[in-house]
């Protein structure tokens, strides 16, 4: 597999930034469905693909998102043209047998805690690729922390064995946010070789 060339890791990596601002121009549903089909793309322990998003992008939507947010997100959240609702599915185990056609690995998660462990695990990791997937695609993104998880999981996912991890907003970026990047660690302070 050849090195991707600079401008590729330009945009995933050295000039990629969380954006607090997008143009005003929408986010069309293909671009959406391109996005998670890349996203699915990631890999997951047994194929179990536990991710699941809820792409909050009328105004209905994001009226109903809103007391879930912070106030230092709130903003930036309104005005961004999509805002996906990043979860993990507790019930991932009903798809194993179409996803793992190998063999029945549904006994690896006997109980909830166990399936609960394992998506968030896995989603997380789909969810790490879904961002540099929205970068691929010319999106800017911001992956946010700062809301209400039971009222996002009362108003969006109520009985359906999803549960929120965070929210990211996406739009298409004007330009990176005028603001420095903040420093990185080296990489002696984040690695170890052994």
């Amino acid at each position: 597999m050849p090195r991707l060339a600079d401008a590729a890791l330009d945009q995933l990596f050295h000039a990629a930034r969380s954006h607090p601002t997008y143009a005003d121009r929408p986010v069309e549903t293909a671009v959406l469905e391109e996005l998670t089909r890349l996203a699915l793309l990631a890999p997951s322990a047994f194929n179990q693909q536990p991710l699941r998003v809820i792409y909050v992008a009328t105004p209905e939507g994001k009226a109903r998102l809103e007391p879930a947010l912070s106030r230092g997100n709130h903003a930036k959240t309104m005005a961004a043209p999509v805002t996906a609702i990043v979860c993990w599915d507790v019930g991932f185990t009903d798809h194993l047998p179409h996803v793992w056609p190998q063999a029945d690995v549904r006994g690896y998660f006997p109980d909830e805690d166990a399936r609960r462990a394992s998506a968030r695990q896995n989603a997380l990791i789909q969810a790490g690729a879904m961002i540099m997937a929205a970068r691929a695609l010319g999106l800017g993104t911001g992956p946010m922390g700062g809301f209400d998880k039971a009222k996002v999981q009362a108003e969006f996912l109520d009985g359906s064995g999803w549960e929120p991890a965070f929210l990211l907003n996406l739009g298409w970026p004007e330009a990176n946010p005028a603001t420095a990047r903040a420093p990185r660690l080296e990489f002696a302070t984040a690695a170890r070789i052994v």
